[in-house]
């Protein structure tokens, strides 16, 4: 696999397509800090990392709205890929859709999302949009 983190979201977004409840992805310790982002921005529900003695999983749980069933995620989209690095200073990180989705970035302070990278005042390589 040349791009795991596009692989990630991609499980999430036709998951998501397909109305399930949960989803299963392979871990990796950048995977597990995007899910704790997209987790603590309300994104998803909840999530579970699962040790199976090898890579490891996590379990997410998808967020919907109970009475619309809309997802909680419109879209998920891979900015920076492994063919062309996007990287960005914190005055220049990107606002989405202003202020009402996410960017997340890994930095030199590790994997934070656009508006914690604002008030940290540090760029890095933005990752992916979610709104």
């Amino acid at each position: 696999m040349t791009d795991p983190i596009a692989d990630f979201l991609t499980r999430i977004r036709n998951a998501i397509m397909a109305r399930h409840k949960v989803v299963e992805v392979p871990a990796s310790n950048l995977k597990k800090e995007m899910t704790k982002i997209l987790f603590e921005k309300g994104y998803v529900l909840n999530y579970k990392f699962i040790d199976d003695g090898k890579q490891g999983i996590i379990k997410i749980a998808l967020k919907y709205d109970p009475v619309s069933k809309v997802p909680a995620i419109k879209k998920l989209g891979r900015i920076s890929t492994p063919g062309l690095r996007k990287y960005t200073g914190y005055r220049e990180v990107p606002r989405i859709l202003n202020g009402l989705g996410i960017a997340i970035l890994s930095t030199s302070r590790g994997v934070i999302s656009d508006k914690e990278a604002r008030i940290q005042k540090v760029g890095g390589e933005v990752l992916c949009y979610v709104y």
